[in-house]
């Protein structure tokens, strides 16, 4: 009984997995798909990232097979539902909840039939034409000795045939500060000659270090998904945690967020926030205006800026020097003294431009209808004579160009026409702000941005496309402030971003990478732990090769086992201090079974 119960199970397992393998080579199924009640299966493959990548190198379609998530009352309905039923529907969808280990006990029992069915010699099966199947990588609960985090299969085979399989078990301890945990290695390559067999090992070493994590201001946390770290690989480890040589690959990964107030450009940052205030106020008919970048109000302001230009169209100040011709200039906040040199104020601001720098304090609709009813009656009267860039295309442009001529249509100031109006020069000015940035500093040529900057998309397109110009901008500051970025390397990490948002959404959470050389970044982590080290030990090649990972982080390796197993990872402090940097430690190793 227990034989024919087991030879059910392989067979359901192996129906499973295959309708499952063959859903996906269409495309990757959204939802997990359920096995006996208590397992569910998730095919990852193509853009999704892999959960093992640290441990295991594959790069095709894999299964997670991981404990199930029901809805109250599922239990009782499952043995009522059809067999091919098995899809989503009586899964818990929790984003907030994270994925949940099945037991070890249970994860050696679906470790066994999934080898049961890619066994070719097992013919009682009844299987027809065996399929060879992606890997299968399950979830653990740690709750062996071992604490087991991963067990995982993968087959062998020569053509289309299945020859054996690979199987891979991680197991993770800590975290700790005590170094005493930590592994020798020799004593690692000698325990992987013996288990394998081999006379000759292949160390490869693997290190990320944080260059800038949150800072704290004031005693206080600045919250942000914001962070700049580098991977580093390289051949031939010589001792556990060993700083890695200079002759190693390194790549830079980059996530910002903008908006940090410490940022250099965080009061260009305040401007596009009004802009995109303007924005949905267009869009849903309600603008919610934000505290305003002045301290005196918008009318007053622009009230001062019509009357000095009005007198100098009356003939005073003709020898004005060159300072009270500034004072008409854009006055945004002055930009901090570490990137005046590759981000300043443009000099070329037109009577728009200014406008607009003196109307983003506007804190109120009936205030900005005030002050577009002064612009357009000194229009009217001929007592401004203002001059714009070519190319405007904004209905306040159309008007002063009119206004060269001695009469000007009939605006009427109601609904959202004031607000289109300013959103029009602000995304004529901020567009010529970040173009001037990225063409002064030779990272890229006009023709290259005009994606970014055309008018032959709607307005709310082309705010959002300003969004995209803005997080570049403040990467590129990051970048030259904090990490002391030349040219150089700023140049194609400007390709690489401008690339990825042609084809792509605003994503502040998207990992931007760049190749770099270790030494450009070595100052900032020489005398720093790494967040990860890792060593592979390696032999054999082709299919025969087998491999042993040794690995230290300062996060759980795996999200399976932060929150429900918390218990495995009690060594919290080493001789009552928590100064040292506490580690988890992690070991992968697998195995080989030929079949014959």
């Amino acid at each position: 009984m227990a034989a024919e119960r087991r030879r059910r199970a392989a067979a359901e397992l192996y129906g499973r997995l295959l309708r499952i393998y063959e859903e996906g080579r269409e495309s990757t199924p959204e939802h997990p798909c359920l096995f006996e009640t208590d397992v569910e299966i998730c095919l990852i493959g193509g853009s999704h990232k892999s959960p093992i990548e640290r441990f295991w190198n594959g790069n095709n379609m894999i299964y997670i097979l991981q404990k199930a998530r029901h809805n109250e009352g599922s239990d009782a309905m499952e043995e009522s539902k059809p067999d091919d039923a098995i899809c989503a529907s009586e899964l818990l969808p929790k984003e907030s909840s994270g994925p949940v280990a099945l037991s070890v006990r249970r994860a050696k029992q679906l470790i066994s039939l999934y080898t049961m069915v890619q066994n070719p010699n097992m013919t009682h099966l009844n299987i027809s034409d065996l399929v060879v199947l992606p890997p299968l990588w399950i979830r653990c609960d740690g709750s062996d000795p071992e604490h087991t985090c991963w067990l995982g299969a993968e087959p062998l085979k020569a053509g289309n045939k299945i020859t054996g399989i690979n199987f891979y078990i991680v197991t993770c301890d800590g975290p700790t500060a005590d170094k005493t945990y930590f592994a020798n290695l020799e004593e690692l390559k000698m325990a992987h000659k013996m288990k394998h067999h081999s006379s000759v090992v292949v160390t490869k070493g693997f290190a990320q270090y944080e260059l800038i994590r949150a800072a704290v201001i004031e005693d206080t946390i600045v919250e942000s998904e914001s962070n700049i770290y580098v991977d580093i690989t390289w051949n031939t480890v010589d001792k556990i945690l060993e700083t890695p040589p200079l002759v190693s690959a390194a790549t830079l990964n980059i996530t910002l967020e903008s908006g940090d107030p410490r940022s250099p450009v965080y009061q260009l940052y305040r401007e596009l926030q009004f802009l995109l205030a303007l924005a949905e106020g267009l869009k849903t008919g309600v603008t919610e205006w934000p505290e305003p970048l002045e301290s005196e109000s918008a009318v007053e302001l622009v009230q001062e800026f019509l009357t000095d230009l009005k007198k100098k169209l009356d003939g005073y100040c003709i020898s004005g020097s060159k300072n009270e011709t500034e004072k008409i200039k854009c006055d945004t906040a002055a930009v901090d003294s570490s990137i005046k040199s590759i981000f300043s104020e443009r000099g070329d601001l037109d009577f728009a431009e200014q406008l607009w720098c003196k109307m983003r304090s506007v804190s109120s609709y009936q205030e900005l209808i005030e002050c577009f009813t002064l612009i357009i009656k000194s229009l009217e009267r001929g007592e401004i004579q203002p001059w714009i860039h070519q190319g405007s295309s904004s209905l306040l442009s159309k008007l002063i160009q009119q206004s060269y001529h001695g009469k000007i249509e009939v605006v009427s100031l109601s609904g959202i026409t004031p607000i289109q109006m300013l959103l029009e020069i602000g995304l004529d000015k901020m567009k010529k702000d970040y173009v001037s940035f990225f063409i002064g500093q030779e990272l890229a040529t006009l023709t290259y941005l005009d994606y970014f900057i055309s008018t032959s998309v709607d307005l709310q397109e082309q705010v959002h496309r300003v969004q995209k110009l803005h997080h570049m901008l403040e990467i590129m500051v990051s970048c030259t402030v904090l990490l002391q970025f030349k040219h150089e390397n700023l140049f194609p990490l400007t390709q690489i971003c401008m690339k990825y948002y042609k084809e792509n959404p605003l994503n502040e959470k998207h990992v931007f990478q760049l190749p770099i050389r270790p030494a450009l970044v070595k100052k900032f982590y020489q005398n720093d732990h790494p967040e990860i080290w890792k060593v592979d030990i390696s032999s054999g090649h082709g299919q025969k090769e087998v491999k042993t990972t040794w690995q230290v982080s300062t996060n759980p390796p795996v999200k399976h086992m932060t929150s429900n197993n918390t218990g495995l990872f009690s060594d919290s402090t080493v001789n009552g201090s928590n100064e040292e940097r506490m580690y988890f430690i992690t070991m992968a190793k697998c195995s080989q079974v030929h079949f014959t």
